[in-house]
């Protein structure tokens, strides 16, 4: 038995969702003409309180598709230094969309300094300054452990960024976490922003796809864009079923479920906090150094360090069954997601116990490496 904690990307479609995509209307997306895309776009709209939707093949996709409908070339976005806009998508913002992006250091918590974000917007009287064109929030908040931003907090970057003329964008990758984790409606969460992505492919288990939402006026825009970039798409309701599902009401939903999910990685935390050779991930993860804190695992990620040599540790790991990736500034990554299971936890702490007991100390700390997915 294999124990998956790489991503939540892993995921594979639920059985509701495979017998959706069996039966799926189809039509020609490009042509707008696919009802099942037509549906899933309305309900993603809906549930955000936006006004329509685009379906796109990645959320990395739908981040840039999102700019080339904000931003004219040479403009400038406001983001967070770690976020996956500026870290992991290859600068698409420079070599696509044509824009630079101003980057803002982050608080653990993912929030910004709001002295320091007023400061960011550039003055567009200045001939040598780019125009600030775009804030750029990421939620849930992957560099700090997977943490969800609040309404309130929203609100104040919204009010911030509108102050000046700019728009909000979210990328929410995950934002059906953040929704689950501080307990409130999509809709809310949404509201301050002015467009709003979200994958499918993650925690809710669908096997593609990521949504755009925003004004109709904007989702024309981003249509364009996402023809531009090659992601005009055709019989694609096959994949746009499992996105109807996923969103759905009761029991084959897969949103309300995401509960589960982040209780089986606060468990996980807790196992691996009382372990020796588990420490504190360090920088913005956990600023205090020692035993891993368990509270900060508020989602569905688990970013710790070990003081053993983490490349053998991860193989014995993946020896007995149990996959993890190595994550930046020497930590380890574990995501839960559904198909894991709280039994399922209980092995992956067993394994980790065992692990650490085989395992050579590190002489030097290895270097950092990444792994990253939209």
């Amino acid at each position: 038995m294999t124990v998956d904690l790489r991503s939540d990307t892993v995921t594979h479609p639920t059985p509701a969702m495979r017998e959706a995509m069996h039966h799926a209307e189809l039509g020609d997306d490009v042509f707008g003409d696919d009802p099942t895309v037509n549906a899933l776009e309305e309900r993603a709209a809906q549930l955000l309180g936006k006004e329509a939707a685009v379906f796109l093949a990645s959320g990395t996709m739908g981040n840039l598709v999102a700019q080339l409908a904000h931003l004219a070339r040479g403009q400038e976005s406001i983001a967070g230094a770690s976020t996956h806009v500026v870290t992991y998508e290859q600068a698409g913002h420079a070599v696509i969309v044509g824009t630079s992006v101003r980057q803002m250091r982050e608080n653990p918590d993912g929030t910004w300094d709001l002295e320091q974000l007023r400061e960011a917007f550039r003055d567009p009287t200045d001939v040598h300054e780019p125009i600030t064109g775009l804030v750029i929030l990421e939620n849930t908040y992957a560099a700090v452990m997977a943490r969800p931003l609040s309404v309130q907090y929203t609100r104040t970057i919204a009010a911030i960024a509108h102050e000046r003329g700019v728009p909000l964008h979210i990328d929410g990758a995950r934002f059906f976490n953040a929704v689950v984790a501080l307990g409130v409606a999509p809709a809310e969460l949404a509201a301050p922003a002015d467009s709003v992505t979200f994958c499918l492919s993650k925690g809710l288990a669908c096997p593609i796809g990521s949504v755009l939402v925003g004004s109709r006026e904007y989702i024309a825009k981003a249509r364009r864009g996402r023809k531009l970039v090659g992601g005009g798409m055709r019989q694609v309701g096959v994949l746009a079923a499992a996105g109807l599902v996923a969103l759905s009401d009761g029991p084959n939903g897969t949103v309300k479920r995401l509960a589960e999910d982040h209780a089986n990685a606060r468990r996980l935390a807790e196992g691996l906090a009382e372990m020796d050779g588990i420490e504190s991930p360090g920088g913005l993860l956990q600023p205090t150094p020692g035993r891993l804190d368990p509270s900060r695992a508020v989602t569905n990620f688990v970013i710790f360090k070990v003081r053993r040599d983490r490349a053998a540790f991860l193989d014995a790991l993946s020896s007995r069954g149990i996959l993890m990736v190595d994550y930046p500034h020497g930590t380890v990554r574990a995501v839960t997601h559904y198909g894991v299971t709280a039994q399922d936890i209980e092995t992956v702490l067993s394994a980790c116990s065992a692990a650490l007991r085989e395992t050579p100390a590190s002489a030097a700390a290895d270097p950092a490496t990444t792994h990253q997915e939209r």
